[in-house]
């Protein structure tokens, strides 16, 4: 059990005496003799002291050497003294503090600048390149060539810096310019969406509020254009959501256009005449009279679609600035009094005829045919030229003529009203004037 134990040094500590007592118990136990114990412990004796007497010599050894190193310093400090003139030790912790310093300096200003540390300061001295594995020269001379050195580091960045700064200004300039360029473009884009949808926008506005951003350099490109490019999504969308009711604007405008060649063809009296093209003008007539039939229905589908439109979006459907529903409102009042205007000179005009047929004529005289009644015209406008060079449709309201009505952009009549632009007015003096002339006078009693 004690054999264990021993060989175990983790069940408690082992000493020397720990161990001589064990070697006594195993004596005991085997029946060593005294005089092989006193010869065992001889032996165990001059062991330690031979371990003990390397050690010493090893630390004597250790300390002369340290002895002999630290007087080799002493003198070569000594002699390094008097070679850089220094009576202390005190110029040297300084001296080595510069080098230092200056070779940090040179390594950031290389770093900097782009250039090679280990050739920059190799050139300055060949010692200052930890590579070489040469002791660091800190000479009068190798302090003044590394003061040098940084100063020409120092007026390199300095120049090459006012490159950079003409140089970013250059950049800066031809940046904003493309962006300019880039803008306007989408800006162009924008506009020709907003003109194809007939929606009106402050084009002038927009340009200088770009202009003005750019310029100010305050600005992020990205952001811009990326802000430009969900305008023109939107604007996509928009136009997409009044296709519908401006496909039926196209077709209502070319009915009215269609109904004002139809007036102008039906006051022709040689409309049935031989002549050249005259079938192809027929058969045109017989087509737009069956479109202008659907004129009415067509115009209260584009209403309801309008209304619908509004009423969806909570916002006024404008046709080229001009509110739609005020538009068609204003087409159908001037529709409504063409009508009654045209049912009137009709009734003048049997009228006439009753008083022509009785034996009573006044005066006897032979009544002259009654002339072709001028009607108005209630369409939409002709062609006018359109911001790109294409043609477009605008529909307006100008008022020019008497008995018409006009529409303003926010949708209120004006005191004088507004017809289109093809829109032939016959005044109420007009109408007098053809009544007395196509009509007999009254007899007196």
């Amino acid at each position: 059990m004690a054999v264990v134990e021993a060989e175990n040094p983790h069940l408690g500590q082992i000493t020397c005496g720990s161990l001589l007592q064990q070697l006594q118990q195993i004596w005991d136990e085997v029946g060593e003799t005294d005089e092989e114990r006193d010869k065992m412990l001889l032996q165990l004796e001059q062991e330690c002291l031979d371990v003990y007497k390397r050690k010493v010599d090893h630390a004597v050894k250790s300390r002369a050497h340290l002895l002999q190193t630290l007087a080799d310093a002493r003198v070569e400090l000594t002699n390094l003294l008097s070679a850089l003139g220094e009576k202390t030790y005190v110029g040297i912790s300084e001296r080595l503090h510069k080098v230092l310093e200056f070779v940090s300096t040179v390594h950031d200003l290389c770093a900097v600048l782009g250039m090679d540390f280990f050739t920059t300061v190799t050139e300055v001295h060949p010692s200052l390149n930890d590579s070489r594995g040469v002791q660091s020269s800190i000479s009068n001379d190798t302090l003044a060539r590394l003061a040098n050195t940084v100063l020409a580091l120092k007026e390199d960045k300095k120049k090459r810096l006012q490159k950079a700064e003409v140089e970013v200004e250059r950049l800066d300039q031809l940046k904003a310019s493309r962006m300019k360029e880039i803008a306007f473009k989408k800006q162009a884009e924008l506009e020709e969406i907003f003109a194809h949808a007939h929606i009106e926008i402050d084009t002038e506005a927009a340009r200088e509020k770009i202009l003005s951003i750019i310029d100010s350099g305050n600005f992020e490109p990205a952001e811009l254009l990326a802000d430009m490019d969900n305008q023109i999504v939107k604007a996509k969308e928009e136009a997409v959501s009044r296709k519908d009711i401006l496909d039926k604007v196209e077709k209502w405008m070319s009915a009215c256009e269609e109904e004002s060649w139809l007036e102008d063809y039906n006051r022709d009296e040689n409309r049935y005449n031989a002549s050249r093209g005259a079938h192809l003008n027929l058969k045109r007539a017989e087509k737009a009279r069956i479109l202008v039939n659907k004129i009415p229905a067509l115009v209260d589908s584009l209403i309801a679609k309008t209304r619908a439109w509004e009423q969806d979006r909570g916002v006024t459907f404008t046709y080229d600035g001009v509110p739609l529903l005020a538009m068609l409102d204003e087409y159908v009042m001037l529709r409504h009094d063409r009508e009654e205007e045209k049912k009137r000179l009709r009734d003048q005009k049997k009228l006439h005829e009753q008083l022509n047929k009785e034996p009573d004529s006044p005066f006897g005289s032979t009544p002259s045919p009654a002339r072709q009644p001028s009607t108005k015209k209630v369409v939409g406008p002709r062609a006018n030229g359109g911001a790109n060079g294409s043609t477009s449709r605008r529909l307006s309201l100008n008022a020019h003529q008497n008995g018409s009505r006009s529409v303003n952009k926010d949708g209120r009549r004006d005191s004088r009203p507004g017809a289109p632009v093809n829109y032939v007015a016959m005044s109420k003096e007009d109408a007098a004037s053809h009544v007395s002339g196509t009509e007999p006078l009254p007899n007196t009693p």
